[in-house]
């Protein structure tokens, strides 16, 4: 039966005419289709106009979902809801991956590359994340802002993307933004606002709706279209990821506080004492369950936003053009001027990967059993890589509990427990490996260079014979020789031993890249 009727459709659309209900699947998913046999949709933020005349237009791309989403509710990030959007994410939106700052806080990981590149779990690297959520979710144009040692992010991008992206139409790509200085701009980047500034010359080439602004140094796995989707149907023009706290977590980060709608009316970075009370909500507004609403009254930035385009445009250079900072400065003021900012929430696994100590925590989380903190192993929403081809790895009397082993590895006769073992790892007989994270290698030596060390007293790269290593990070292509012990037999907290080959960061031993450990030494 057919009735005049007028709906909301998840394309920030509305329709109105003569509408029926059938049945269909799109990409193998059952869902609810509409036909129209004389109606019209008119885009709320275009004001374009699309008559539909015929029934057989339900099977074109512009099949629209009819779930009526009006409710605050449904902002939250459900694995259960489906997404149709109209125009799709590949056509509408930018993503732009932030990579950060020097990496300070990640020192020594940071000594020679950037912040995005540095490896995880065993065979990716930082930047896989976020490249790998937005190609889950249908981005496929991608720019990465960076400004420090940017040779190997640059390096492992186009080897990973470069030959995978935009097929015969060339419409997706990955590609690096090095900050440069021009007349206009003859500085370097100040903050995140100020980054996307001076390259908003070439991010308004781009014909999309929306820009997706993501930082290059977190672990979770995201569908950035339910992320767009909230924001078109809410009509913002700024929408934050934001994540559930209890009271503990909460005085860590810069939180929100929301209205019965989930706009976002207050901001307030790392409040303690009564400023931190005055900053609960009533997080059942954003989709939590009672239990987990009290448990979680606090609501923290993600640092993910969606910007309508021109709103971007019109903050940047116009409303604020001095202001560095998204988070304390450009978020806040469009709040302060009545622009719309809505909250969007994220009830997953989310951490910032930005000190030693979290890095160290984050790797060493995906051997945790039975559930891993975060699963490399998600078939509907992969993590992708540079491909190596590589040889599976190889393990020769070995007892390994309780870890991850990457690509191409050769460990002979040790013991390995509760430890991320990185690609073209070599790990001689005897050796104990606990709470470890080892990143491997970029290349192998062959048994030439290997006879050739051996013969002038040097050492391989690798873990040498009879070696104990204990809650340790060790980056690539470090060379650990025989009966060496990296256990932090003082319980030394912190201490920069750079000459020497490491780092004591949080009771964490972390040996640097290209480091040389002599045999029998004892840190």
């Amino acid at each position: 039966m057919t009735t005049p009727m007028m709906m909301m459709i998840q394309s920030g659309a509305v329709i109105s005419g003569n509408v029926s209900a059938s049945s269909s699947q799109i990409f193998g998913r059952n869902i609810l289709v509409k036909k129209y046999p004389n109606a019209t949709i008119t885009h709320r933020k275009t004001s374009q106009t699309i008559n539909i005349t015929d029934e057989r237009t339900r099977t074109r791309r512009e099949t629209l979902s009819t779930r009526n989403v009006v409710r605050p509710k449904a902002v939250s990030d459900s694995s259960y809801s489906q997404t149709c959007l109209d125009p799709d994410a590949s056509k509408s939106v930018l993503g732009i991956i932030l990579g950060g700052g020097a990496g300070t806080r990640l020192y020594p990981l940071t000594k020679k590359r950037a912040k995005p590149a540095v490896p995880l779990g065993a065979n990716y690297r930082l930047i896989d994340i976020p490249v790998s959520n937005c190609l889950n979710s249908n981005v496929n144009k991608i720019y990465v802002l960076t400004q420090f040692n940017s040779a190997s992010l640059n390096r492992h991008l186009s080897r990973a993307y470069a030959s995978n992206m935009g097929g015969y139409k060339n419409e997706g790509f990955v590609e690096v933004l090095a900050a440069q200085q021009s007349p206009e701009n003859p500085d370097w980047f100040q903050g995140t606002a100020d980054a996307v500034r001076q390259y908003l010359w070439l991010l308004e080439e781009q014909n999309v709706l929306e820009f997706l602004v993501l930082a290059g140094d977190h672990l979770y796995r995201m569908d950035y279209e339910k992320f767009i989707q909230a924001h078109r149907e809410n009509d913002a023009d700024i929408t934050v990821a934001a994540l559930p706290m209890d009271e503990k977590r909460a005085t860590a980060f810069g939180l929100m506080k929301i209205d019965e709608e989930g706009r976002i009316i207050e901001f307030s970075e790392k409040p303690k004492g009564d400023k931190l009370q005055a900053m609960k909500v009533d997080t059942t507004i954003l989709g939590l369950d009672d239990k987990r609403a009290k448990e979680m009254p606090f609501i923290a930035s993600m640092g993910i936003y969606v910007f309508s385009k021109n709103v971007m445009l019109d903050l940047l250079r116009e409303k604020f053009p001095k202001a560095n900072d998204f988070g304390s400065e450009v978020i806040p003021g469009a709040t302060s001027i009545g622009l719309r900012v809505q909250a969007y929430l994220y009830d997953g696994y989310w951490e910032d990967i930005g000190t030693i100590e979290a890095f160290y925590h984050a790797n060493l989380g995906i051997t945790k059993k039975p559930v891993p903190d975060f699963s490399f192993y998600d078939r509907s929403a992969p993590i992708y890589t540079q491909p190596r081809y590589l040889p599976p790895s190889k393990m020769l009397n070995a007892d390994v509990t309780n870890s991850v082993i990457g690509e191409g590895c050769v460990i002979k006769n040790c013991k390995i427990h509760h430890s991320v073992i990185g690609l073209r790892s070599c790990i001689s007989e005897g050796a104990i490996i606990e709470d470890t994270l080892l990143m491997g290698a970029d290349y192998y030596e062959t048994d030439a260079d290997r006879r050739l060390l051996a013969s002038k007293g040097g050492v391989a790269i690798g873990i040498g014979k009879n070696t104990h290593i204990k809650r340790a990070i060790i980056d690539k292509n470090a060379r650990i020789g025989d009966n060496v012990k990296i256990v932090n037999i003082d319980n030394v907290e912190e201490t920069a031993r750079e000459t020497d080959g490491y780092f004591i960061k949080s009771g964490i031993v972390t040996v640097i890249k290209d480091a040389l450990i002599p045999s029998g030494r004892i840190i």
